[in-house]
């Protein structure tokens, strides 16, 4: 399958999924914040989905693919992270932090999967 299709399946059956829960939040008059956190982690879980089909491409080296795959994730996700207001946006120390927590997180996800998928799966 083309992986321009892929990723668009695989992007947008969570966003519609995550669009509708939202949806129904907002009808239930549930607080806004929530409302906005479940539109975000939505959109989140879309742009990680759809981008798995960059280890797909199996011309590319593990390190080429884990770059690129970093690259979309700066560009999507962690902009989703600063304006979700889910953290203080004060100060540059607090724009700090939420990238010592994109990185952190990302290396302890990227190992993981590694590890799974890698080593476990390929046995």
């Amino acid at each position: 399958m083309n992986l321009v299709k892929s990723a668009t399946i695989r992007g947008t059956i969570p966003f519609v999924i995550m669009t509708g829960i939202t949806l129904i939040m907002r009808t239930q008059k549930i607080d806004s914040f929530q409302v906005k956190s479940t539109f975000v982690t939505g959109l989140i879980i879309t742009i990680v989905s759809a981008t798995t089909v960059i280890y797909q491409i199996g011309q590319w080296s593990l390190a080429k693919q884990s770059l690129v795959h970093f690259l979309f994730m700066v560009v999507t996700v962690l902009p989703c992270l600063i304006f979700s207001g889910w953290f203080p946006t004060r100060n540059i120390i607090d724009f700090l932090k939420i990238i010592g927590y994109f990185l952190v997180t990302g290396m302890i996800l990227w190992s993981f999967a590694y590890l799974l998928f890698g080593k476990l799966f390929n046995r």
